[in-house]
């Protein structure tokens, strides 16, 4: 690793993520009074409130848009300020 390009405070730092307690650990310079104890060393620590483990999109427990139901939706829902379609006159002759 090059010298001189990362700042002082770059150095290993553990993540927490707070829904289901994983912990992974990687270098950063992110600030933070709080430490916690992995497998016999200490790391500062970061709370996280969402990790790769805890994210519905990696986790594949993401809701499916139906998209042609929210068509619909809105259809129904806008379909009170539709202008009325013009209806042809007819002139009986006489």
């Amino acid at each position: 690793m090059k010298k001189g390009i990362h700042p002082e405070n770059y150095r290993l730092v553990a993540f927490k993520d707070m829904s289901n307690n994983d912990v992974f650990i990687t270098k950063s310079t992110a600030e933070t009074k709080e430490t916690i104890d992995v497998d016999g060393t200490e790391y500062p620590l970061v709370k996280l409130e969402i990790s790769r483990t805890s994210h519905p999109y990696y986790t594949g427990k993401h809701k499916l848009v139906d998209t042609a139901g929210r068509i619909d939706k809105f259809k129904n829902k806008y379909a009170k300020f539709k202008k009325p379609a013009k209806q042809e006159e007819t002139k009986d002759s006489e």
